[in-house]
């Protein structure tokens, strides 16, 4: 049976002046056909010649083939470009004269025009191809990586029971744990981060914290730096509003509490009561 998002050999049943017409070699049922068209059709390509394609679905929603290499195959996970955002969804550019639907009941988090997301392909109950941003179950688990290597990854998703999910180098499972995910990262971050742990299915455990008394050190530095221009002043204290701080410092408010209460202990600033001043 021939089935869109499937990159196979064919045989060339017949050819007309709009393409070739291609066919599996299945002594079973009725057989299906698929065209090629003729642009793609292979100079001096004959009847029962065999040519390997992509199968897909053309702008009326018939079965298609081309020679052209899509950037994403089914089941597989790539990086692919908004093209454009519409009422039922956003459509992704896969390197094909059609493009991939992203339906917004499969984002993750929302997405702009002109912007990368990593997904998926999957092809639905009408077997039709669409895109999905929940890719955890097409990652691998392979990954080359110990506990205490250096990782890049994609936030794909965030879980308040779970953490935060990563794909790390677009291809691997990780996780940071919720014991640990303290809202530095969301969805869409591209991070730089350590692996903790590799479970015994080869996930990976991930932390996006440097070991404590370095983290406390840069978190540190990063608040002096920006007393330094700014007069010596913080607007607010370590009781501020979570988000205010992490859009102020790029930290959690637990991780500036800290760092805040290192800097104070060592005589650095001064905690007020709607303020943080340095000394």
């Amino acid at each position: 049976m021939i089935l869109p998002g499937e990159k196979k050999k064919l045989r060339i049943e017949r050819i007309l002046p709009q393409g070739a017409y291609l066919t599996e070699d299945d002594s079973g049922a009725e057989k299906s056909e698929v065209l090629l068209p003729g642009k793609q059709v292979p100079e001096g390509a004959e009847r029962g010649d065999e040519i390997e394609v992509f199968i897909y679905r053309d702008s009326k929603d018939r079965l298609i083939s081309t020679t052209a290499e899509p950037l994403i195959r089914l089941h597989e996970v790539a990086r692919l470009k908004v093209r454009e955002v519409t009422k039922i969804g956003a459509f992704l550019d896969m390197g094909l004269e059609r493009d991939l639907l992203l339906p917004f009941a499969e984002q993750t988090y929302e997405v702009k025009e002109e912007s990368y997301v990593l997904v998926a392909m999957y092809r639905d109950k009408s077997n039709r191809l669409a895109a999905t941003m929940k890719i955890y179950e097409y990652l691998s688990t392979d990954s080359p990586y110990s506990a205490g290597d250096e990782i890049e990854g994609l936030v794909y998703e965030i879980s308040r029971n779970f953490g935060a999910f990563v794909a790390v180098d677009n291809k691997y499972s990780g996780l940071i744990p919720a014991r640990e995910y303290e809202g530095e990262v969301r969805a869409g971050d591209f991070i730089r981060a350590r692996v903790s742990s590799v479970k015994e299915d080869g996930k990976l455990d991930i932390s996006v914290r440097k070991k404590a008394y370095l983290q406390l050190e840069d978190d540190g530095q990063v608040i002096l730096e920006y007393l330094d221009k700014n007069n010596g002043r913080i607007p607010f204290n370590d009781k501020a509003d979570p988000e205010l701080i992490r859009e102020t410092f790029h930290m959690s408010k637990a991780a500036f509490k800290r760092a805040a209460g290192h800097l104070l202990k060592a005589g650095k600033i001064k905690i007020t009561e709607d303020s943080i001043l340095s000394v």
